[in-house]
């Protein structure tokens, strides 16, 4: 196959469930893909980049690029990157923002993305975002990718074409756990909790938000948890 020919996807992700599922989707619609995982000074950071790597060997992707932005940290006002803040127990009837919140993280990831795919000459940026059964971050609504394609049109080159793809953000997290399973994503090799690089805590919200959606899937978590 020609360069020219390529079907080529910037696929970010951070060794979620999310962005696994999500990568799962990204090889299915691409021809090539290339996995961009960022530092930006989270607890779990260690963790989560082992399970990048697991499972970018899972889909025998080459293209590999981590980048840290741990400026993130150095600002501060989140409890994944600043220690004097505590993560919070879960609570997901909570109508409000989470301070696992880092102040606009997405759009700082999408920048580096964005300048990567250009210069590889990738057509697609995939974003293991959602919005419905999330934690209720403000990057992760469509109306902030929305936006951002537009940034991404503006500010390329004339010639670039580079979509934002959310395939998952209307998603509820049981729906994601089947299509996980559908697509035969490395569920296994994923790592989503906050707190912890051992064992899960399973009470932060991401823990949580995980364990509801293999319990309303009727499927069992793959990956081990601390003892209640």
């Amino acid at each position: 196959m020609s360069e020219a020919s390529k079907n080529i996807a910037v696929v970010l992700v951070s060794g979620g469930m999310d962005s696994c599922v999500t990568a799962a989707i990204a090889q299915g619609e691409s021809t090539d893909l290339a996995f961009l995982h960022i530092s930006y000074g989270q607890r779990s950071e260690g963790r989560e980049r082992k399970a990048f790597n697991d499972i970018a060997d899972f889909f025998c992707v080459e293209k590999r690029l981590v980048v840290s932005i741990e400026y993130l940290a150095k600002i501060g006002g989140s409890s994944l990157t600043d220690r004097s803040i505590k993560v919070s127990q879960a609570n997901l009837e909570s109508p409000g923002i989470p301070t696992s919140y880092v102040p606009f993280r997405n759009a700082n990831m999408l920048a580096i993305a964005v300048s990567w795919a250009e210069v590889i000459g990738a057509d697609a940026i995939y974003v293991g975002a959602v919005a419905e059964d999330s934690s209720g971050y403000p990057d992760c609504r469509p109306e902030f990718y929305e936006a951002f394609q537009k940034a991404i049109k503006t500010g390329t080159k004339p010639d670039t074409r580079i979509e934002i793809k959310t395939p998952i953000i209307k998603l509820s997290k049981s729906q994601i756990v089947q299509m996980g399973i559908e697509l035969n994503a490395p569920i296994h090799l994923s790592w989503s909790c906050y707190r912890n690089e051992d064992l899960a805590c399973g009470a932060c919200d991401s823990c949580a938000l995980r364990l509801r959606g293999f319990e309303r899937a009727g499927v069992t978590d793959p990956i081990h948890y601390q003892a209640s």
